[in-house]
């Protein structure tokens, strides 16, 4: 749990940065909730890769949430501001699985 929690702040903070500096939004709060759904996709597929999670289970959370990431937004900016993080989310998940898929173990962890 540490890890994944290591994982969500550093892809969190990347991801800020690399807004920031290079895309340069005009709402830092925006650009921060876009970089939280960065690094909460990269800290929960973390924590969820590990054989004590089915598949299933797997794509349950991820789903909840991406829900909790759509009724923030949506609760702070609205509906439109709030789908592009279903869009990180979702990326980074896929990657991370997606890298994963090319070890031996199928796993990141290990």
């Amino acid at each position: 749990m540490q890890k994944a929690l290591i994982y969500f702040g550093l892809g969190t903070v990347i991801s800020f940065l690399i807004n920031y500096f290079f895309l340069s939004s005009e709402n830092l709060g925006l650009d921060f909730y876009y970089a939280a759904a960065f690094g909460f996709a990269w800290g929960l597929a973390y924590y969820l890769d590990t054989p004590n999670f089915t598949l299933p289970q797997k794509l349950g959370l991820s789903f909840a949430a991406m829900g909790v990431l759509v009724l923030i937004g949506f609760l702070i900016f609205n509906l439109q501001l709030a789908i592009p993080s279903i869009l990180k989310f979702s990326t980074v998940f896929v990657a991370y699985y997606l890298i994963a898929s090319f070890r031996g173990s199928k796993s990141l962890r290990n």
